[in-house]
C-alpha cells in the first residue's frame, strides 16, 4: 500500500467512524506529512513511496486502528 492509499483509507475510516482526519504537509520535514486521526497523529513519509509491513502497522498503532480496517 502506498502513503497516498493509506491516506485514503483512513481518511474514509474516519467519516464511517465519525472522527475528524485532517493532513498537514506542512508540518513535517522534506515530503513527510502528519496524519491527525481525531486527537491521534502519525507521520506519512513520502506519499508516493511503498509502505513497508512494519511502518505501515507502527502507522495504524500510533493511530489506534487495527491495520485489518483498512
Amino acid at each position: 500500500m502506498k502513503g497516498n492509499e493509506f491516506i485514503r483509507r483512513v481518511k474514509a475510516l474516519g467519516k464511517k467512524n465519525g472522527f475528524e482526519v485532517s493532513v498537514d504537509a506542512g508540518r513535517g520535514k522534506g515530503s513527510h506529512q502528519t496524519l491527525y486521526y481525531g486527537s491521534t497523529f502519525t507521520i506519512v513519509r513520502n506519499p508516493k513511496d511503498e509502505l513497508k509491513t512494519g511502518t505501515f502497522r507502527a502507522m495504524c498503532a500510533q493511530l489506534g486502528i487495527d491495520p485489518r480496517d483498512l
